[in-house]
């Protein structure tokens, strides 16, 4: 920040309240009171929020944990770009019985004797229950393990600020994952609770208090906005 830049800064924001600004440095990246190097910036461009800064152009450290209450989301701002391999290459055995970690939830979820073939590591045929559709399977090649919030949408909205260790349980945690029909699977895709519903209707409420727990769980971070339409939401679908 040159001299001339400085002294219009001083003017519009008092010395008293420049700890509570966002630096954009020279490099781009926003620092709130939230990063790490927020001290260590010294030249840079001042704005009231992250807001501002990221809707300018500038993008965020990429270590970063946001406050619960801020009012962003990262969609829109310059984050890397999503591969489903930032959250592990595949389903994970961490306790290396050779049974990862679709294959466990098929078993624990089937409500009858789970056929695990001759290498007893897959499970190849049980019965499984699909809320999202009010269907029974008897295949497992006919269900997919649905992350209730999707990687791609968890990634943008904060995600992309967590370590692989972090990412990695995220994509095996089991209060995540539901044993659905593949199609129904593959039609919702990447969407949140504002864009997709399973088709089952009875469901919707247990859809969205169980999307809204994994958020808070992992503090995910949602919009203004978003906090609105998920609110509004929940009333419409859980309070009949």
């Amino acid at each position: 920040m040159n001299s001339k830049s400085l002294i219009l800064a001083l003017l519009i924001f008092p010395v008293f309240g420049w700890s509570d600004l966002v630096k954009q440095s020279k490099s781009g990246i926003c620092h709130d009171t939230n990063s790490s190097y927020y001290n260590r910036v010294k030249s840079f461009k001042p704005y009231d929020n992250l807001h501002e800064c990221l809707s300018d152009g500038g993008r965020l450290p990429k270590v970063y944990k946001p406050n619960s209450d801020d009012s962003f989301t990262a969609k829109g701002s310059n984050i890397p770009k999503y591969s489903r391999s930032y959250f592990g290459n595949g389903w994970s055995d961490d306790d290396k019985d050779c049974i990862n970690t679709r294959h466990e939830l098929l078993i624990k979820q089937s409500s009858s004797t789970v056929d695990k073939g001759s290498n007893k590591c897959t499970a190849n045929r049980g019965k499984w229950y699909d809320p999202y559709t009010d269907r029974t399977f008897y295949e497992a090649r006919q269900v997919d393990i649905d992350h209730l919030v999707p990687l791609k949408w968890a990634w943008d909205h904060g995600a992309y600020h967590w370590t692989p260790e972090k990412r990695k349980r995220f994509a095996n945690d089991e209060s995540n994952l539901f044993a659905v029909q593949a199609s129904v699977n593959r039609e919702k895709g990447a969407s949140g609770i504002l864009e997709w519903l399973p088709p089952n209707r009875n469901f919707h409420c247990q859809y969205i208090l169980r999307f809204n727990r994994v958020v808070k769980t992992y503090e995910l971070v949602l919009s203004a906005g978003e906090t609105t339409d998920f609110k509004k939401l929940q009333s419409e679908k859980c309070l009949r």
